[in-house]
């Protein structure tokens, strides 16, 4: 079976293994984990911020930013398609208490300064002010859009002259920055924080990272043990996500391998394909004759997994599971199936 749902399905390599099998360890929420320690500190070195916190998932880094952001019953100004809206379950309203105010981006999930301005809301008598902009990159929805140093940017100088902080949800953060050949600390220098995952197309088994100022994360720990994210000996799963770290070199293997996978999908009758612009392919199935479902289930059948987007829209997913040769295979499946 090739699994393409997604780049969490990458299981940790041997190396991971052996290293959380050997990892020191302490008790993390007294601070006292020095793998977890580590971790942290080669993390925010990683996106150039002052300090960063291990949390178990990149929701939960997200939400730890809605309550240290903001004040209970503000708004926060999301991408009408971004993470935070369509996969959170919520999650900003039931944690923060934050009423999500919606901003169609571009065809790539892009939002001007323009909609930052026209959606922030001033608090007076009536209305709750809008106390945090979150942008996605790169941006899932859009089949993995890598957002430009300059839109966030302009995001950024947007919304810090209106007095808004903004979170980038950077779960692909690394992506981004391979892809546009921009470091990631550049990437995010404006924001005020970011979120990324070491569980994704970094390979390690579990775990995210939440960065920002060193006031910014001494308070995001304590919202952390509120969601009950205080781990204990958690050495045994940062190790793995020291090595992840050093895995931001080969994404590029992941972008290309989409990329050939979308050209030997794009010569199969029927199916329409964006050029992929990172390791997310998306797939509109209308004009083979099928739903996203009845594609899935006839490419199961034939050995591929993906995950369902929308009535016609599947998404295949690259990683460091599925090298040049599965895609070529893959790409024989596919056509096979249909």
């Amino acid at each position: 079976m090739i699994d393409l749902r997604s780049d969490t399905v990458t299981r940790p390599s041997r190396a991971m293994r052996e290293a959380s099998a050997e990892a020191e360890v302490g008790d993390d929420v007294y601070g006292e984990d020095p793998t977890v320690n580590e971790l942290e500190r080669r993390a925010a070195e990683a996106v150039g911020t002052e300090a960063a916190l291990f949390v178990p998932t990149g929701t939960m880094g997200n939400q730890i930013a809605g309550r240290v952001h903001t004040d209970h019953g503000q708004e926060v100004l999301a991408e009408r398609d971004s993470h935070v809206v369509k996969w959170e379950l919520a999650g900003f309203a039931q944690h923060a208490g934050l009423q999500v105010r919606m901003v169609d981006g571009d065809d790539r999930g892009v939002i001007s300064p323009a909609q930052v301005r026209e959606g922030t809301v001033a608090e007076d008598l009536h209305r709750p002010g809008t106390g945090l902009v979150c942008l996605e990159n790169t941006h899932n929805s859009k089949g993995g859009a890598a957002i430009a140093k300059e839109d966030i940017d302009a995001v950024c100088d947007e919304a810090a002259d209106l007095g808004v902080p903004v979170h980038v949800d950077g779960a692909r953060l690394f992506n981004a920055a391979t892809a546009l050949s921009t470091p990631a600390p550049e990437l995010v220098e404006n924001a005020d924080s970011v979120m990324f995952c070491l569980s994704k197309g970094l390979g390690a088994p579990v775990g995210s990272v939440f960065a920002g100022s060193e006031d910014l994360v001494d308070r995001a720990r304590r919202e952390r043990k509120l969601f009950g994210g205080g781990m204990r000996q958690a050495g045994v799963l940062a190790a793995p996500g020291l090595l992840a770290l050093e895995n931001r070199e080969r994404l590029t293997e992941d972008h290309e391998n989409a990329r050939a996978l979308a050209e030997g999908l794009d010569g199969v009758s029927g199916l329409r394909i964006p050029t992929p612009e990172t390791n997310i392919v998306l797939l509109d199935t209308e004009g083979a004759g099928h739903t996203a479902e009845e594609f899935l289930d006839v490419c199961s059948d034939e050995g591929v997994l993906g995950v369902p987007f929308d009535e016609h829209v599947v998404r295949f997913c690259t990683h460091l599971d599925v090298d040049s040769e599965d895609v070529e295979t893959a790409v024989d499946r596919v056509s096979s199936a249909l």
